[in-house]
């Protein structure tokens, strides 16, 4: 009943590829420990047995969240049986999930910030090598400026079509997680970095038929996201900053975290981000709280005392 789940998750619910394929993994890891363990089908298992399941995975060492996630993905699974009728009962019903550590996101200063966006314009407007590195340059110039000015997801990202820019508009309709659609507002700097861009991306004889708006090098598919990331730790190690550090998506929570600290909305930072639930935007809240103690606790002087 694994593929009926996931078929039921893709055509009802929109559910991404990447969330299938999660699923997958769980629901597949939870079936081989108990056809081993108690030689029962996934879609026949107990309470019991999935309390047990749980608890191996505790005791193997996974982290909470890793425990919540799996269990959650057996929740959703054992209410799908339910509603087909294929089981009477929810196993899960009564099992609740370990409480998982709130970490705070990592994010930049806005300072660090315009260091990393400062580098990659000075490489993008100076003299490469090669064509090809200069195309490399200024597409992850764009990319840069795009990711800090939207906030989108990186996969998002990389996965824009061409034609949405050709528009020079400075408002998109993008297609997020769940396929729910919101508009995103772009920066002049950000426009102009992407309108350098298209002007170099066009020079290809190979773009014509490149549907992305950041074609891979071999401009027959989009640019990978892992590619992106390592283009950007690069960037931010020649201008001084830890690679460890950065990552797309530490720039997704700069963007949603300096709005923040700028007064701005958290309500209209949750439908930037598209985030479904606002919990999750408030995530951002505490990182500012955590700044301020940190503040008050180096700097006010009573703190020294």
């Amino acid at each position: 009943m694994i593929d009926a789940f996931l078929e039921m998750m893709s055509a009802e619910r929109g559910a991404a590829a990447n969330t299938l394929s999660s699923y997958r993994r769980d629901l597949d890891d939870a079936s081989g420990f108990l056809r081993i363990n108690n030689n029962v089908k996934l879609s026949q298992a107990s309470q019991s047995q999935i309390a047990d399941y749980i608890g191996s995975m505790e005791a193997a060492g996974f982290a909470a969240s890793s425990q919540a996630r799996r269990l959650s993905a057996l929740k959703q699974y054992y209410l799908f049986l339910y509603s087909e009728g294929v089981r009477e009962d929810d196993p899960t019903a009564t099992i609740t999930a370990p409480k998982k550590a709130r970490t705070l996101p990592k994010t930049m200063s806005e300072d660090d910030v315009s260091r990393l966006l400062g580098q990659a314009e000075l490489e993008a407007q100076a003299p490469q090598r090669s064509k090809k590195a200069k195309a490399r340059a200024v597409r992850n110039h764009a990319l840069l400026e795009m990711l800090y000015a939207t906030g989108l997801r990186v996969s998002e990202l990389v996965s824009l079509p061409v034609s949405l820019m050709r528009r020079h508009e400075p408002f998109f309709i993008v297609k997020g997680k769940g396929n729910k659609e919101r508009m995103v507002p772009m920066s002049q700097k950000a426009m102009d970095a992407v309108d350098y861009h298209l002007e170099i991306r066009d020079l290809n004889d190979k773009s014509k038929q490149c549907k992305w708006l950041f074609p891979a090098d071999n401009y027959e598919q989009a640019l990978a996201r892992q590619v992106f990331a390592r283009d950007l730790k690069a960037i931010g190690a020649r201008c001084g900053l830890a690679p460890s550090q950065l990552s797309p998506h530490v720039l997704r929570h700069a963007f949603a975290t300096h709005l923040l600290q700028n007064g701005a909305d958290l309500r209209v930072v949750q439908q930037l981000l598209g985030h479904s639930d606002i919990s999750t935007t408030q995530i951002y809240t505490h990182v500012l709280d955590e700044r301020l103690h940190s503040l008050v606790s180096e700097h006010h002087p009573l703190a020294q005392i």
